[in-house]
Order: structure tokens, then C-alpha cells, then sequence
């Protein structure tokens, strides 16, 4: 099965460099400086489950080369439509897409271009980046990704992914309940990036005060009702759920939001608390918190 990776950056390039690991037929679709590094010095996994240093394949937007099986999409929400351009002349009629960006806000426009039939459901738990000299660093214990189909038509397609990603060196699973999944973790993602840049804190200080501890919880909740309202199928008392994970966080965690907020990037406000707050207005739901943290990185997109 032909893989093809959209950049080889924190994410792509990790759950990439372990597929090629195993063996995979591993593709990487990058800007032309990328290229170049990874031509000259290869791709290089930092990780504690084990170093991996190879030559990357790369391809570069506008290149003609036979189409692949599957694509794995992991950009930031405000690279999506330029990468979509740049991708979908490797796209065939059975290639499968896999998004693994957070939120839903994407899913659409990925299934207006390529057919509900080809877009299927993913996320990922993983903390890494890539340090100076474009090597991959991955410190903690998860490097999970999540797959599955988002209607009954694509299960056989999905089941052949199976062999694909067995054995390699990352917890890789097939979810019979993908929507949940996502659901549950675009809540746990907007309300811990929406804390930490609204207080410009790691998550212990906000968590050890009083009010902060409050304002997490009825951010959860706010989130919570406007699922709901929308039909996500998010389990009963996942709020409480994801409180308890943010309780039992390491005291200096960032969420990736708040570090690019610190390298004066770009966010992905309307991507996540945005469309959040879209759907609150459609079913007209009061979400205060939600609307104060939105407010917050949109003066930030206009200010840095």
C-alpha cells in the first residue's frame, strides 16, 4: 500500500517515519527547503519509544507521479486549502483521505473535493515537535492515532487498513466509534488551547487557582451543550472526563495553541473556538466563556 504524507513536520512526520520504520512504501509531500533537508540529512525521529534516522521519499507540489492509496493530511487548519491544492492531483478514485486535524470545521470541504466515500475519520494524542535542526522530538509517553469509518459504506475500505499500520512502533488502533472520538476530542483540545492562551499559562498555575479551576469547568460545559444542540455524539458526563484529565496533567503542559501564541504564529481560533461559536449561534446557546476566549486569540491574530 502506497502511503503519502502532507509535510513531515510533528505530526506527519513521526506516525510517517514509523510507518517507513516497519517497512511502508512512505511518501512525504513538502515545501521545497524541507526537500532539500530531507534530501541532504535524511529524516530523523527523536523519540522515547525509540530513535529512527532514514532517507526520507519526498515529493514537491506539482510533481507528476502515479496517485496513492492513502493520504494522510496533518496540517494546520489555515494551510488546509493550499495543501488540498496541492495533494489532489496524487489523489485516484480509491484513494482513501485521512484528516487528522482537530475540529470538524475541515470534513466538508475534504468530502465536497474528494466524496464522503473517500474521507475517513482520525485524530491523534501526541506531543512533539521539530527542533532547529528539522528533526522530529517526541518526549512523552502517548503517540496514539485513531482511525475508523464515518459511515457504514467505508468499513471494508478502512478494515484493509489494518495491515498497514500492524506492528509499527506507535499505538495505532481502528474505532468502530470514530465520531464520538473526534467529538470528545475537539472538546478536550478547544477548552485546553482556550485556557492556556486566555491566561497565557501552562495548565498547573490556571488549575491551582481557584477561579481558573472554574473557568475550565464551565468552559467544558458551555462546549458540552453546544455538542449537544448540534447532535454530536458525545458520551454522558464527558465534561467531567475531560476536567479529570486536565487535573492530571503535569503542571508545565502547553497546549500546542499557546506555543505557537509564544512564537507569534498563526492560530487556529477559527478553525476550533470559532466554529464552536457558529454553531452555538445556530441553536442559539449562550456560551460566555467560549465567546471571551475567542474574543482573546482574535485580538491576538491582529495585534502580532
Amino acid at each position: 500500500m502506497k502511503v503519502l504524507v502532507v509535510g513531515a513536520g510533528a505530526v506527519g512526520g513521526y506516525f510517517g517515519a514509523r510507518l517507513a520504520e516497519k517497512g511502508e512504501d512512505v511518501t512525504f509531500l513538502v515545501r521545497e527547503k524541507r526537500a532539500h533537508l530531507l534530501n541532504e540529512h535524511g529524516l530523523q525521529v527523536k523519540s522515547i519509544h525509540g530513535d529512527y534516522h532514514f532517507h526520507a521519499q519526498t515529493l514537491l507540489a506539482g510533481e507528476k507521479r502515479e496517485t496513492f492509496d492513502l493520504i494522510l493530511l496533518s496540517v494546520k487548519a489555515y494551510h488546509l486549502e493550499k495543501a488540498v491544492e496541492e495533494l489532489t492531483p496524487f489523489a485516484g478514485d480509491q484513494t482513501l483521505i485521512m484528516p487528522l486535524l482537530n475540529g470538524f470545521a475541515h470534513l466538508k470541504m475534504l468530502q465536497e473535493r474528494f466524496s464522503k466515500e473517500r474521507v475517513i475519520g482520525g485524530l491523534c494524542f501526541i506531543e512533539s515537535t521539530v527542533d532547529q535542526e528539522g528533526a522530529i522530538v517526541q518526549t512523552s509517553p502517548i503517540h496514539e492515532l485513531v482511525y475508523g469509518a464515518l459511515f457504514g459504506q467505508q468499513t471494508e475500505k478502512v478494515e484493509k487498513l489494518k495491515a498497514l499500520f500492524a506492528g509499527t512502533n506507535a499505538e495505532i488502533r481502528n474505532s468502530n466509534r470514530i465520531l464520538a472520538e473526534m467529538w470528545h476530542k475537539y472538546m478536550f483540545i478547544s477548552g485546553l488551547s482556550g485556557v492556556t492562551t486566555l491566561f497565557r499559562s501552562p495548565i498547573g498555575p490556571i488549575r491551582e487557582n481557584e477561579f481558573g479551576l472554574n473557568v475550565i469547568e464551565k468552559l467544558f460545559y458551555e462546549i458540552g451543550s453546544i455538542m449537544r444542540a448540534e447532535g454530536a455524539p458525545i458520551a454522558d458526563g464527558i465534561e467531567d472526563i475531560q476536567l479529570e484529565k486536565i487535573l492530571n496533567m503535569t503542571e508545565g503542559m502547553k497546549s500546542s495553541m499557546q506555543r505557537d501564541m509564544e512564537k507569534l504564529t498563526e492560530v487556529e481560533a477559527d478553525h476550533l473556538q470559532g466554529y464552536l461559536l457558529k454553531l452555538a449561534k445556530k441553536h442559539k446557546i449562550d456560551a460566555p466563556i467560549l465567546s471571551i476566549v475567542y474574543s482573546n486569540l482574535k485580538i491576538y491574530e491582529k495585534n502580532r
